[in-house]
């Protein structure tokens, strides 16, 4: 017997949008939806049949097969295996949210399946700051911190929810126009756990938890930024029972370098000189993320010269590679001579070797940020 085709049993076109497909499917299960026609064995087979079609023609990428080749697409595979052989559970366990919309989210009951039933409640999140030194930041590194968090108390015994019989939801029948529906909404005296607490010890809280100290090694990997934050699973809070234990929101912040400055993945290091050494040349030993490092300056370098360091900067939290140590020189000008200096100074200033001669690699920060925008 040949499959119908699926955009015939949605009643849709080939052009419809998403939602289009996803309302005509909604349509269907209301109407073929075995609460309301209890017995029915046809409108269980019609409402399995909507639901393979959905299955197909609501992913993108299916429906283009579907489109291209027909039922052949999924012989064999895909689907949930053909009509009659299809699980009720699991198109209740696929198509939750499109139940849930459909009658106001309380989703279908008498199935049993994952429409509903017992939740686990997850504990609150806690937070803590980092402080991290530039080094730590450039080479990553594992802190260990002391946190206070609510765990399960010792002893604590719990018993089947009274309200709910363990289920987490309890059941309600309203009358629509559409007939008698069911829908089920969490239990308001076990928080949809399907638990209440039995007896605990008397230094624990209403949930059966009690404050404890606990180190905790948090692993930072190199690159993180000023403000970024890091999660640790399963380092917050403790739920109550067979819950799971909340997060630790770790937020980190970067200490002020002495010398470096830092702008995204790269570093800038402020290097002052002598006009002695300006003219002479140099060689000089200056600070970075991974130690120290000697330059040479050559002759007659002028002020405002930027020297860039390949790969000495930050690394990338991405793993793409570091970023570059920017050595910005700076001739330091002295405030005070002696009267020896004083006159060979002045003797300088009529001399053709002083007087300002600036190249094109001596162009002033203005001048090349202006060339960078012509």
């Amino acid at each position: 017997m040949s499959k119908k085709d699926f955009y015939e049993v949605l009643g849709v076109s080939k052009s419809a949008t998403p939602e289009e497909i996803k309302k005509a499917y909604r349509k269907k299960a209301i109407e073929f939806h075995p609460d309301k026609n209890p017995g029915d064995k046809q409108a269980e087979e019609n409402f399995k049949t909507a639901a393979e079609a959905y299955e197909v023609l609501g992913d993108a990428d299916k429906k283009a097969k579907y489109d291209q080749y027909g039922h052949a697409a999924f012989d064999g595979a895909g689907g949930f295996g053909g009509g009659h052989h299809m699980n009720m559970d699991d198109i209740f366990s696929q198509f939750g949210d499109i139940f849930g919309s459909a009658f106001g989210g309380g989703g279908f009951g008498g199935f049993g399946g994952n429409a509903g039933g017992q939740r686990r409640v997850k504990g609150s999140n806690l937070r803590i700051k980092v402080k991290l030194t530039l080094e730590e930041i450039a080479n990553g590194v594992e802190k260990k911190v002391k946190v206070k968090r609510k765990v399960q108390a010792a002893g604590v015994k719990y018993k089947t929810c009274p309200t709910c019989n363990g289920q987490g939801q309890v059941l309600k029948v309203t009358n629509t126009i559409l007939g008698r529906m069911q829908s089920a909404t969490t239990c308001h005296t076990c928080g949809g756990t399907g638990q209440t607490i039995e007896s605990k010890p008397n230094n624990a809280d209403a949930h059966g938890l009690i404050l404890e100290d606990e180190t905790v090694s948090i692993k930072i990997p190199a690159g993180v930024v000023d403000g970024m934050q890091l999660k640790v699973s399963g380092k917050g809070n403790d739920a109550p029972g067979n819950g799971i234990a909340g997060d630790l929101i770790v937020a980190v912040e970067e200490l002020e370098h002495e010398f470096l400055k830092r702008e995204g993945e790269n570093l800038h290091y402020d290097l002052y000189i002598s006009f002695a050494e300006a003219v002479l040349g140099a060689s000089k030993e200056i600070e970075a993320v991974n130690g120290k490092v000697r330059i040479k300056l050559e002759e007659g370098i002028q002020s405002g010269k930027i020297l860039r360091l390949k790969g000495k900067g930050i690394p990338s939290l991405n793993s793409y590679g570091s970023g570059d140590l920017l050595v910005h020189v700076n001739v330091w000008t002295p405030k005070k001579l002696s009267k020896e200096q004083r006159q060979f100074f002045e003797k300088s200033l009529t001399d053709e070797n002083f007087i300002p001669k600036p190249e094109k690699g001596d162009k002033s920060f203005f001048e090349k940020v202006k060339d960078m925008f012509s």
